[in-house]
């Protein structure tokens, strides 16, 4: 007996046979590649007990968005229904009956939402938006039925069913608890635990209030030796950030270096530009060039990346690929082109996990000459959306070595805009209030929206406009995008900027939500003046982006040229890990929302991961990956997300100094397209981008998760002149 539980908490029986191995999609449900995973989003539709024929399938397909997801404003994922049925009985060989009606309910049966009316074959219905759900099928007695009362002909169960509440990981804490027992005693699982780096090195992250976990996991230390990084006397305290309005051919003189903070009723030591925090937010006019003079004062050589911008290769800031890194104590000159207007940013592009984290990061905002570019706003605020990771008012010490989070990411357990826990604002009523929002985190994706009286039109993101405005009730942000929205205020008083998304309690098989107040705005009650409504209720259509596109849709249909895997290799993960994984798989959400399991997360550092970007061709990997283009060339590519990893998640994939088309998620096509240079790929989603070749040089093309690119996600390719 003590075998076979042993056998089974390694990860030999629970969840699945194998490490990473999903339930096999029915023929039903067969995978195909241009569609998202048919495990996790293609529902098999089987027979009630007393119905002997009918048959289909419920694939959940994601609505059109401007976002890389579709979530509402509490955070529950959309979903349409593309409904495949065969060989339905006729509905009066079933009773008084005319028709048959497709529901969608939660396990518990109540509410019940009705999707509409279905027949042998393919029919498209919606919207879905519960965490675990139950597609039913009925024969009704009219069409006009508002709850389902008839009998019941096809059912089945979406993938989120699957989870269930366990105790394993208490039993796998007991285990971990042998490790203190007497001589003699039966040692635990045959696996050794990570020992703290040095005595007293590593803060344990909090557990998440809402998550039982075993105290036990808590004696886990990742494998790595801990850092922060260590005022001297004339360390200074760290000012707000400046404006800094630059002409072209003018300079900057940017220093990296240690800063303190007063945060949480504590003073710590964390990193800066110029002594800022955020780092200066840099202003310059579209098709400028700046010279910038870094100098490294941080403890690791690293270099500066110059996040969206289509530059000259030779200052992207690539450490390795366009730079040697910049060494503690050397300088850097950067010549910083600005091609397109819009929102950009700058930050570390080595042990990023660090260094962006502790604070290196500042927002670039280039100013269009097209003094129409925007519709008229009263003000302005330039948001940069981040996280930290605390413990009794310090920070939790990152890998020296290598990244700590090496699976999930660093998620913080306080959320800061422009590097404060609230953000806050003053405006009068009837103000139109332009947004400029930059997720800089290391893997959180935000779920922003407006709590009070306010109203939200999107109208850009990482390089430009969208083709057309659009009214949107939230903003899906992951790392490294950004979304420029107006909004206006129409009543006094207070309307709080909220981040709401359903997270996971896997011990418990639960969704629960988080809720976080990022800012408070203050309406007061005087009038706007000017006063710009007329133009803010009307949604522009931008003709010019309309006809910059247009050069390319042509190319929107044919076959894809190149094809990107994401997946992930794990060595040696400290025991329980692997278990706990294995029995998590079962199901994967498409974006982990939190950190739920903070725990668990530090403690795999990247000597235990290794994240892919895998040529579906070649089956090359990351830095071996070659792909070369000429300069003009349009290349269609295809990202998909493998939900078999052992841990899949969401990434946010990012390429240096080009720009793309979003052209479908799923096989939906996008019908609102904006040049992007980050796009979100969730679990088991599949994106087709049409990337336009338009700057020589080197460039990689990784995952924006800090600790994912710090864990090899990342590749290189080349475009000859």
């Amino acid at each position: 007996m003590r075998v076979l539980l042993l056998l089974m908490l390694s990860g030999g029986l629970v969840g699945h046979a194998q490490v990473g191995q999903t339930p096999a999609p029915s023929a039903a449900c067969a995978p195909d590649r241009a569609f998202p995973d048919a495990d996790l989003y293609c529902i098999e539709l089987l027979p009630a007990v007393d119905i002997d024929r009918g048959s289909g399938t419920a694939r959940l397909v994601q609505p059109s968005s401007p976002f890389g997801i579709s979530v509402s404003p509490s955070g529950h994922t959309r979903y349409t229904v593309v409904f495949t049925l065969r060989d339905l009985p006729n509905p009066d060989s079933l009773g008084p009956y005319t028709t048959f009606v497709a529901w969608a309910t939660p396990p518990q049966l109540r509410p019940v939402t009705k999707l509409g009316v279905v027949t042998d074959g393919t029919s498209r219905l919606g919207v879905v938006d519960y965490d675990r759900f139950l597609i039913l099928i009925t024969a009704e007695r009219s069409a006009a039925a508002t709850e389902p009362s008839g009998r019941m002909v096809l059912r089945g169960t979406s993938a989120s069913v699957r989870m269930q509440p366990h105790d394993i990981g208490f039993l796998l804490g007991a285990l971990i608890e042998q490790k203190d027992a007497p001589p003699g005693a039966e040692p635990h699982a045959g696996h050794d635990l990570h020992a703290p780096a040095s005595p007293g090195g590593w803060t344990p992250p909090p557990m998440h209030a809402e998550v039982s976990m075993p105290p036990a996991f808590m004696t886990l230390r990742p494998d790595v030796s801990s850092y922060l990084p260590r005022a001297a006397d004339d360390t200074p305290l760290a000012r707000p950030r400046e404006l800094v309005r630059l002409k072209d051919g003018e300079q900057l003189a940017l220093v990296a270096g240690p800063v303190r903070r007063v945060l949480f009723g504590r003073t710590i030591t964390m990193l800066g530009f110029n002594g800022q925090y955020p780092g200066p937010l840099i202003e310059v006019d579209e098709g400028s060039t700046i010279i910038v003079q870094f100098t490294n004062r941080t403890d690791f050589p690293t270099a500066v990346h110059w996040h969206g911008l289509r530059l000259d290769n030779r200052f992207d800031g690539a450490p390795h690929v366009t730079q040697d890194p910049v060494a503690p104590g050397a300088s850097f000159e950067y010549r910083v082109f600005f091609r397109d207007a819009g929102i950009y940013w700058y930050h570390p592009h080595h042990r990023e996990d660090v260094l962006q984290d502790l604070g290196l990061y500042g927002n670039l905002l280039v100013r269009s000459r097209d003094p129409g570019f925007f519709a008229p706003a009263n003000r302005e605020e330039i948001l940069m959306l981040d996280d930290l990771l605390v413990a009794d008012g310090h920070l939790v010490e990152y890998g020296l070595e290598a990244p700590t989070h090496a699976l999930m990411g660093r998620f913080g357990n306080a959320l800061l805009v422009n590097g404060e826990p609230q953000w806050q604002s003053r405006v009068r009523r009837g103000e139109i209030v332009r947004l400029f929002l930059t997720n800089v985190s290391s893997t959180r994706v935000f779920n922003l929206s407006f709590e009070g009286a306010a109203r939200m039109k999107l109208v850009a993101s990482d390089l430009g406009r969208y083709e057309r405005e659009a009214w949107v009730d939230n903003v899906t942000i992951a790392p490294a995008e950004r979304y420029i929205v107006d909004v206006r205020f129409p009543e006094a008083g207070e309307v709080s900027l909220v981040n709401r998304v359903r997270a996971i309690d896997h011990m418990m098989a639960r969704f629960f939500e988080e809720r976080h107040v990022l800012g408070v705005v203050t309406v007061s009650p005087e009038r706007a003046s000017p006063d710009h409504r007329t133009t803010f209720d009307v949604l522009r259509t931008n003709e010019a982006v309309t006809a910059d596109i247009d050069r390319y849709r042509a190319q929107f249909t044919r076959p894809v040229d190149r094809e990107l895997v994401v997946t992930l290799e794990t060595t040696d993960l400290p025991f329980p890990l692997r278990p706990l994984l294995n029995l998590e798989s079962v199901y994967r959400h498409p974006v982990e929302w939190a950190g739920t399991m903070p725990e668990m997360d530090w403690i795999v550092s990247g000597r235990n991961a290794r994240w892919i970007l895998r040529d579906g061709t070649t089956r090359r990997e990351n830095m071996d990956i070659d792909w070369r283009f000429r300069l003009g060339e349009v290349v269609k590519i295809r990202l998909v997300n493998d939900r078999n990893a052992l841990h899949a998640m969401q990434h946010p994939i990012h390429i240096h100094g080009q720009r793309f088309l979003v052209l479908s998620v799923n096989g939906v096509p996008n019908d609102n397209l904006v040049w992007k240079d980050t796009v979100l790929l969730p679990t088991g989603f599949v994106a087709d981008v049409l990337l336009e070749i338009s700057n020589p040089g080197k460039w990689m093309l990784h995952c924006h998760v800090a600790e994912h690119i710090e864990a090899g996600m990342r590749m290189v390719f080349e475009v000859e002149p």
